[in-house]
């Protein structure tokens, strides 16, 4: 299995997949900090998570799939979301947590 097909795998398995530096028990940077805990503060019980640090095909695969250059990136039922700051704002207006909420 490719990269590709991995990550497409994995989005598409899991309800809420979080692509981030490090583990949601230990974040290796602010951005990845922040996202685990919007998602624990929306309530999300089970995050799978994916740390880019341990695989650099990943870490660059990620960004090839969504098109988007950063880490943290936030999928939910398949669908990206964004990173840190959009996570960010879409937690603030209370979007995030209707997202989360709505059935599969």
């Amino acid at each position: 299995m490719d990269t590709k097909e991995l990550i497409q795998q994995q989005v598409s398995e899991n309800d809420v997949v979080l692509y981030m530096k490090g583990s949601p028990d230990f974040p290796q940077c602010g951005f990845s900090a922040n996202a685990v805990r919007i998602l624990k503060s929306s309530g999300v019980d089970h995050i799978f998570s994916v740390d880019v640090l341990q695989d650099p095909a990943i870490r660059q695969g990620i960004k090839e799939f969504s098109d988007w250059p950063t880490v943290p990136q936030l999928y939910v039922r398949g669908e990206f979301i964004g990173g840190s700051d959009i996570m960010t704002e879409m937690y603030q207006s209370g979007e995030l947590a209707d997202l989360l909420k709505k059935p599969a």
